[in-house]
């Protein structure tokens, strides 16, 4: 069935113009520009005059809690959430119950995801500190790289001995997989909790959590995280990079010659402390968001290349979890379904073009993954793209939220741009408020 996508403003490769697609066995078969038209005769006419067409989102960075924490959230709903947002594909972390260290753990992953995701999808094989033998039986075709927490604690996640560091770098960097870092330091982090216990109390307050989670502690494991990726060759993605001290340790190099790369999340690039009083633990995440400084700081990084890829970091929790301070709250938040809004907003507001934005949640997610014949709007890629209505202002209401958990840091936020489909190999799998609920994504696969 050939299906014509027709005249929309396409973003792509840097450039926009006016034109059409056309899609055929879940492929782009044609691209056409101006008023010209496909070879044959169409069996679908999608009438996109007005929209804008970029490719879907590929989101390096999601927590969607299957198996073991479902009461937050599932495969099911949060891919649904993301095909809301115009996301589709996702690469997955390994803090679920059970973590996601073994490849017995891995295998039971990908088998939910081929049953229930609306969207594409690949998981991350989670570093400890005994399990480096196990990423030479990775499939490394499948499985988009190696997360670490490094010097922040989660389970038993928590790698901190140096010569198991040394061995996952230079291991990942034989089988030349990615690993993707999150980085604060554990010792920093606990002496600023005792110093806020002691000023403040167990329950100090959210607007104290960057003062625990603080700029120096995102510093010192970063620069560690570096220093061992130069030593190796390795290819580093150092994830949320939250503080403008850590800016100093990047490049603004072309994407396509660096091998050390910087993720921040719409969060990050939104809020600031000053937010605290306004919404409370809804924005308590690790690293925590920061000051106004820092912010500015984060959207000049993402206009300069200095930040490569937006991720989300979505996070969710229940609501009771996230009741307490900054001792007590769980950190993370749902944001998966607005992120691309909350990405237009900011192009809109001048703090860098549409086409910078499709770089940094689209293409270079691609580049840096290796993933095949995705994020780019090019001949013989998979039909990924989004439809965006760029004059259908809304305010988000609790009934618009998709992820399980209910709630969203972006509740009652408006956005002038709206997502009016999403289409995941050459099938829409949302449309104006509804989902599609017989449609399946497929497993990323990554040139290695």
């Amino acid at each position: 069935m050939r299906i014509l996508i027709s005249n929309p403003t396409i973003v792509n490769n840097g450039e926009q113009f006016q034109g059409s697609i056309v899609v055929n066995k879940g492929k782009i078969t044609e691209i056409l520009r101006g008023n010209a038209l496909p070879r044959t005769a169409c069996d679908e006419i999608v009438e996109a005059t007005g929209l804008y067409l970029i490719p879907g989102v590929i989101d390096d960075h999601v927590h969607f809690r299957e198996p073991g924490l479902t009461q937050k959230a599932t495969i099911t709903t949060e891919s649904r959430a993301a095909a809301a947002g115009g996301v589709t594909s996702f690469m997955e972390m390994p803090n679920t119950v059970p973590q996601t260290t073994t490849l017995k753990a891995l295998k039971e992953k990908f088998a939910i995801a081929a049953k229930d995701s609306a969207i594409n999808y690949s998981f991350y094989f989670g570093a400890t500190n005994k399990n480096v033998d196990c990423f030479s039986k990775l499939n490394r075709n499948k499985v988009c790289g190696i997360k670490l927490f490094m010097g922040s604690s989660t389970g038993n996640m928590l790698v901190d001995k140096a010569a198991e560091l040394e061995k996952i770098f230079a291991e990942a960097t034989r089988l030349d997989m990615p690993v993707a870092v999150h980085c604060e330091d554990s010792n920093i982090i606990t002496r600023n909790a005792q110093r806020v216990k002691e000023e403040a109390g167990e329950d100090a307050g959210v607007e104290y959590h960057p003062a625990i989670r603080s700029a120096e502690a995102c510093y010192r494991s970063t620069k560690s995280a570096v220093e061992l990726a130069m030593k190796h060759g390795t290819r580093l993605n150092v994830m949320h990079i939250s503080t403008a001290k850590e800016l100093e340790l990047l490049s603004s190099a072309p994407l396509q010659v660096k091998r050390i790369t910087a993720e921040v999340t719409p969060a990050h690039l939104t809020f600031c402390d000053k937010d605290y009083t306004r919404l409370g633990t809804r924005i308590k995440c690790n690293p925590a968001i920061k000051s106004i400084e820092d912010r500015e700081a984060l959207r000049k990084a993402v206009a300069d290349g200095r930040i490569d890829v937006v991720g989300t970091d979505h996070a969710p929790h229940l609501p009771k979890d996230k009741e307490g301070g900054a001792l007590k709250a769980a950190s993370g938040m749902p944001s998966i379904q607005f992120s691309l809004l909350a990405m237009l907003r900011l192009a809109d507001e001048g703090a860098f073009t549409l086409e910078t934005l499709v770089e940094k949640m689209c293409h270079a997610p691609a580049r840096i993954y290796n993933v095949e014949k995705r994020g780019f709007i090019e001949k013989g890629y998979h039909a990924d793209f989004v439809l965006l209505n760029p004059d259908r202002a809304h305010t988000v209401t609790a009934d618009d939220i998709m992820s399980k958990c209910g709630w969203s840091p972006f509740e009652g936020e408006t956005f002038e741009w709206a997502v009016e489909q999403t289409w995941v190999n050459g099938e829409c799998v949302y449309r104006n408020g509804r989902i599609n609920e017989e449609v399946r994504g497929k497993s990323l696969k990554f040139n290695r």
